[in-house]
């Protein structure tokens, strides 16, 4: 069943941008808040005639850019509603494991950001997240299908957007360097030598973060199997087909560290931080980065003179770009201790005024029919024109997965620390795998 799902939730994410793109407007980005007059009426009543009630979200320390949680959202919504939303900063690092260890033992908190895929499989969310189907702003959704799962909405994003994911890089280095974006591994390496040669680190890789890690692999590994084994995923899920089946992922893997053995990545790749990435950028000590447009549109508003781009990851002749669930939903635990404010708390986002501007901050494709989707920016522009609309992308492999993948990452981080080899990765990954599928109760396992 959550198979069913994923597959085709996730891609109808790039045929649902590309459709609703045709409807662009044109407004300019302002604050990303109104004034007090934009959240709902419900959202205004109840608490802020009562005592100051308290609600807590939770958040990985790596998305202090996160849209919802800027200060002046914030009191704006405890001006009309007498309702504190306090932000918890959770260690990138370690998230997963903390929000899982809080839904079990009852203290969860009040709202949970997290990818909605990722959320299916590692906090379990039909168990322990609210249906939110009976929500006044559901009505209004352009497409409903990158909330939701089980045939339910879960999450609440204003945006529609896919997590589209290759390699971030700095515009001006290559054109000053005379440099063309790279489509094979051979043309990658051949820049990153060149920008080497100039001063600045051609690769930066943040893999302290151990998710970083998989986002080459994330991409190539889809855009292999789209290409040669379509049916792969269900096959893997199924186990009439292993991690280690495919011979080609050893390669993807190893071309990846071959990047660091070449001396083209920062050198303490596992002492790097995603956090440290944006002052990287700005200062231009480095060019590239495997990661996701999430990132240029975090560093759009602190640094607006930079100019970065995306292209797909360059494993091989012709790569897709790969496309992942919609990213940054807002979920409500089950045993929230104030359920009640937490849902006003997405009213008050939903609402006209409130989420126009949100949109229009963040170049959002709006998600709702009475909120317009401003004019994109340059590089939302370009992947639009050159991968979705002429269909140059691929659901990356995270989205077919049926279980927490957190482990595959550190057999990565595993070996640029010396301890094994891209293969024994994959081996260490499939014994794993087979594991938790086999504990999931899987069918065939």
């Amino acid at each position: 069943m959550i198979n069913k799902w994923i597959k085709p939730s996730a891609l109808l994410l790039a045929s649902a941008l590309a459709i609703s793109l045709t409807a662009c407007g044109s407004n300019n980005a302002n604050n990303a808040v109104g004034s007090d007059h934009g959240a709902s009426e419900s959202a205004s009543s109840g608490s802020a005639k009562g005592e100051k009630v308290t609600i807590e979200l939770a958040i990985s320390k790596s998305s202090q850019d996160y849209a919802f949680i800027k200060e002046e959202l914030l009191k704006q919504f405890e001006d009309q509603t007498n309702i504190h939303v306090n932000v918890q900063m959770l260690p990138s690092e370690q998230v997963t494991t903390v929000l899982q260890t809080k839904l079990a033992v009852g203290e969860a908190p009040d709202l949970v950001p997290y990818n909605l895929a990722s959320a299916v499989n590692d906090l379990n969310l039909e168990r322990n997240f609210e249906i939110l189907d009976d929500q006044p702003w559901v009505s209004r959704l352009l497409n409903k299908d990158v909330l939701s799962a089980y045939g339910h909405v879960y999450g609440f994003q204003l945006s529609q957007d896919a997590g589209i994911q290759g390699v971030v890089y700095n515009k001006d280095i290559f054109k000053d360097l005379n440099i063309s974006i790279p489509k094979n591994y051979d043309e990658l390496v051949a820049a990153a030598e060149k920008i080497k040669a100039s001063g600045i680190t051609p690769i930066y890789m943040p893999f302290k973060d151990m998710w970083a890690t998989n986002i080459w692999m994330g991409s190539a590994f889809a855009d292999y199997v789209s290409k040669n084994d379509p049916t792969f995923w269900d096959d893997l899920n199924a186990n009439k087909k292993k991690w280690t089946d495919m011979p080609e992922f050893a390669n993807i893997i190893d071309k990846q560290y071959q990047l660091y053995k070449k001396g083209l990545t920062n050198s303490d790749v596992l002492s790097d931080s995603y956090d440290m990435a944006s002052g990287k950028f700005i200062n231009k000590e480095v060019a590239m980065m495997f990661m996701g447009d999430w990132f240029i549109n975090d560093l759009a508003s602190k640094a607006p003179d930079l100019h970065l781009g995306l292209f797909p990851i360059p494993y091989a002749e012709d790569a897709k770009m790969g496309a992942s669930p919609v990213g940054g939903q807002l979920f409500i635990p089950k045993k929230a201790k104030h359920m009640e404010e937490a849902k006003k708390f997405l009213e008050f986002l939903a609402s006209k005024d409130v989420a126009q501007k949100i949109v229009n901050a963040n170049k959002f494709v709006s998600n709702f029919n009475d909120v317009t989707t401003p004019e994109l920016p340059e590089y939302k522009k370009e992947i639009v024109d050159n991968y979705i609309t002429p269909k140059k992308t691929v659901v990356t492999s995270d989205a077919f997965m049926l279980v927490d993948i957190s482990e595959e990452y550190r057999y990565y981080q595993d070996i640029f620390a010396g301890g094994k080899t891209p293969q024994q990765a994959l081996e260490a990954w499939q014994k794993k795998f087979a594991q938790l599928m086999k504990d999931k109760g899987a069918a065939g396992f």
